[in-house]
């Protein structure tokens, strides 16, 4: 069947600046344009989406279908429904509710179709929370240092002191743990407060470079067992922030996962995927960007435990025995000092982190 007559694809430009989900639709499926939000929700190339069918991407493929047609028939001018969209093949999380809205063109048998996520209100607020959660840690930290530090300087000098005047060994040992313990406390107050105080490097940082410094270290800690497999996106371009604190931020991301995969490196096919990709019109807390860099960071371990999962960017809060709890807080930190996000969707087999900083 010949494509659909109409105007060039220039003409559909603006479409890429409504934060809400856009396409064209001839009445067999067919996509004949897809806006960049649809890119961005799906998490797929827009050459990827219009080379199928907008109807496979349903839960329920004959309402948007039957749709499609009474509307494209002039049955309706416009018509309305609540859907689900599917997630893309090997994503993880539940599929998305939308708004469906359908709307006649003046081109033959094709249709408008809107979808307005149900969950992208919700995602800011999340958003706006994670950013209120992390300034709150903040103060709390530092408030805590000084409550901590005063007192902790006092109670060391004191033992230095004290062990200078015994002279029985034993005794001794009682004020070395004293001392040691000081130091271990001070050193965990000094590992909180790192990223808040340590000055930003602002320099050209290639998100490639980032990533293969991460792989490397990675694959030298983990040598046998684990796979690291790279899916880039080239032309991805340069931008403006700190490379150290990019690669401690991917690098505590990526070792929460060889860590949560010892059983499966244990077995052999332990897996962790570096993706990047180009977001468009992305909306980061209460700003526009007309794009974004999506890093993901995924691997088929056995999930983060449910119970912690709505917790994991809290200082302290750890899903492993032995764990400071402080890895995902600082690099969701570094994240948004570079005026980004992170978020997580876990289940068994699959847990991904997705990164969004604004790129030039």
């Amino acid at each position: 069947m010949p494509a659909p007559q109409g105007p060039t694809p220039e003409a559909y430009a603006a479409f890429d600046l409504l934060p809400t989900m856009v396409a064209l639709v001839h009445i067999d499926g067919r996509p004949v344009f897809v806006n960049a939000a649809f890119e961005t929700v799906l998490g797929l190339s827009r050459r990827s989406v219009l080379r199928g069918s907008l109807f496979e991407w349903f839960i329920e493929p004959e309402v948007i279908r039957d749709t499609v047609a009474a509307v494209a028939r002039n049955e309706f001018a416009i018509s309305r429904f609540e859907g689900q969209l599917r997630r893309p093949p090997g994503a993880p999380g539940e599929p998305l509710p939308a708004h469906v809205v359908v709307t006649q063109t003046d081109m033959p048998d094709v249709v408008l179709v809107e979808l307005l996520e149900i969950e992208q209100q919700t995602r800011q607020d999340r958003e706006e929370r994670a950013l209120d959660q992390a300034q709150a840690t903040k103060e709390l930290l530092r408030n805590l240092a000084h409550e901590i530090k005063n007192p902790l300087g006092g109670i060391r000098g004191a033992a230095q002191l004290l062990q200078m005047e015994l002279e029985s060994k034993e005794l001794t040992e009682y004020t070395q743990v004293i001392i040691h313990e000081a130091d271990r406390l001070q050193a965990l107050v000094d590992r909180l407060l790192a990223p808040h105080r340590k000055p930003h490097l602002v320099g050209d940082v290639n998100i490639h470079e980032v990533c293969e410094r991460v792989r490397s270290l990675i694959l030298a800690e983990f040598p046998r067992g684990l796979k690291v497999v790279r899916d880039y996106d080239a032309s991805i371009p340069e931008f403006r922030g700190d490379r150290e604190q990019l690669i401690q931020a991917v690098l505590n991301i990526a070792r929460n996962a060889a860590e949560a995969l010892a059983e499966r490196i244990a077995a052999g096919d332990a897996c962790i995927r570096f993706k990047t990709r180009v977001a468009r019109q992305v909306t980061i807390g209460k700003q526009r960007y007309r794009l974004a860099l999506e890093l993901h960071i995924s691997d088929n371990g056995p999930g983060i435990p449910e119970s912690i999962r709505d917790r994991i960017f809290y200082p302290l809060v750890s899903g492993r025995e032995g764990g400071s709890g402080l890895g995902l807080t600082l690099a969701q930190t570094f994240v948004q000092q570079h005026m980004g996000t992170i978020e997580c969707e876990s289940v068994p087999g699959n847990t991904e982190f997705k990164i969004l900083i604004p790129l030039p």
